[in-house]
């Protein structure tokens, strides 16, 4: 039983393939585009040669570096589990590499580490990859032993642009404590213990790494790099809560999906598109060429957006303008889907803009003398004014939500309630041009009515005889 654990963690069955017939071909065409494999042989710090694949674009575009996901596979996995990865990144402009990693698949080596030596492994591969001029960015996507070892290794290097990180453990104890009950091994927790000590020496006799260092609780809260997590909900192997444990401690931006299936299930489509968008936005691949837009027209599809008659033209042009450079220019450290800008149609966002539009131009000017931004956003064209959609400033509540603002010249004044402080406050907004307001009668100062009135008591008084009252 002891000797099964061991094989468990340091020897698991090894994949034995064929990789002209297993992997893609040397030449072949996806998407409409030809690409290549190109096979090669790094060699690991133990002197064990790594066999490893890296799919191209054939040919390769002239002084254009293009970016590169490397694929990890997991412990019984070999470099043809990055036959998925290929089909998905590489009509985006994203290489592809994969390796057997040591121990594993056609490399050298006699035991794997579940992430401890192959995270020295994947060093070197991108080390190899920074030294080639024809790469750009570098990007993990890792499964099972293979999420577990590009978190280790995206702890020490933090120029890598993103990483998915597919069912991974936190804590290689707890896993293995984990098993026992899964496997419903009727042993007492003290024997259990005793037993896992017993393993530990032994795993690190033959296989040079120490089961208690294999944690990435302890590495997690230290990584800044984009990540994108994700696991089966059914999985009994490592259970969901372990990539919980661990998007609750990582630092970096991050994302978690959950999906049905067990741990060695294929994974759905719209992971898969997932995954695709959060390697477009942390890679920025170069222009999409034609031959593959179709694809990623989902990712961007603008809905509901019809242009209607009469449709302010500059508006449609600013807002897809926009949409365009979120695709392109989005910052590598959000790992959002990218989004459309827009939550409206554009005809229900001008019929918005509409009403302020009728305003006459006179009274929009004289409304507020004492405020620069009212008549700034009225200079700028229909569509491109910061404030001509927002009815939420407390300066521009009360008449901006007046509805009498587009009334006809014959009306003088209408009231607007607006809130202040909690109380209601009843405001008289003009809704006639200035002209409109020039016209009215200006009595006499107050001064001069007093005088007057002081005059006709003074003059009262002097006077001692009754008038007549066709006089009065």
């Amino acid at each position: 039983m002891i000797d099964q654990f061991i094989n468990f963690v340091i020897r698991p069955p090894r994949a034995d393939y064929n990789p002209e017939q297993y992997l893609w071909e040397k030449e072949f065409t996806l998407a409409g585009r030809q690409f290549k494999r190109q096979d090669l042989e790094l060699t690991n710090a133990r002197g064990h040669k790594l066999r490893c694949s890296h799919y191209l674009p054939s040919p390769f575009p002239e002084k254009t570096p293009l970016p590169c996901v490397i694929y990890c596979h997991g412990n019984s996995g070999c470099r043809a589990d990055a036959n998925e990865a290929a089909v998905i990144l590489l009509p985006s402009n994203i290489t592809v590499f994969t390796l057997d990693f040591s121990g594993s698949g056609l490399s050298d080596g006699d035991y794997v580490s579940l992430g401890w030596h192959e995270r020295d492994d994947l060093k070197i591969v991108v080390s190899y990859l920074r030294s080639e001029r024809q790469i750009s960015r570098i990007g993990l996507w890792g499964r099972s032993m293979g999420a577990v070892t590009s978190l280790l290794y995206g702890a020490e290097d933090p120029s890598i642009a993103g990483m998915v990180l597919d069912s991974a453990f936190s804590n290689l104890f707890d896993l293995m404590m984990e098993l026992v009950d899964v496997y419903k091994i009727r042993l007492p927790k003290f024997t259990v213990k005793m037993a896992v000590q017993y393993m530990r020496r032994v795993i690190q006799k033959k296989a040079k790494f120490d089961i208690m260092d294999l944690n990435c609780l302890k590495v997690a809260p230290k990584t800044f790099i984009p990540a994108l997590f994700g696991h089966a909900s059914e999985d009994k192997f490592i259970q969901p809560h372990h990539s919980d444990l661990i998007f609750k401690s990582y630092a970096g931006d991050k994302n978690v999906i959950k999906f049905d299936g067990d741990h060695n299930s294929s994974r759905p489509q719209f992971y898969y598109d997932s995954v695709s968008i959060f390697f477009f936005n942390v890679l920025r691949p170069p222009q999409i060429s034609s031959a593959c837009s179709s694809k990623l027209e989902k990712y961007y599809d603008l809905g509901d957006l019809k242009v209607g008659a009469g449709m302010d033209e500059s508006l449609l042009y600013e807002i897809i303008t926009g949409i365009e450079t979120e695709s392109t220019n989005v910052p590598s450290s959000s790992s959002a889907a990218p989004r459309v800008l827009m939550t409206k149609p554009v005809s229900e966002l001008v019929s918005e803009v509409a009403p302020l539009a009728r305003l006459d131009p006179m009274l929009t000017r004289n409304i507020r003398p004492d405020s620069d931004e009212q008549s700034n956003s009225q200079d700028k064209p229909n569509g491109q004014s910061d404030e001509c959609c927002s009815y939420t400033s407390s300066n521009r509540e009360s008449w901006g939500r007046c509805s009498s603002l587009g009334g006809s010249d014959e009306e003088s004044s209408a009231e607007c309630t607006a809130a202040n402080n909690g109380n209601q406050v009843t405001l008289d907004v003009l809704a006639t041009p200035l002209k409109g307001t020039q016209q009215k009668s200006s009595g006499p100062p107050k001064e001069e009515k007093k005088k007057q009135k002081k005059q006709k008591k003074q003059k009262k008084r002097d006077s001692t005889t009754p008038k007549p009252k066709h006089e009065k």
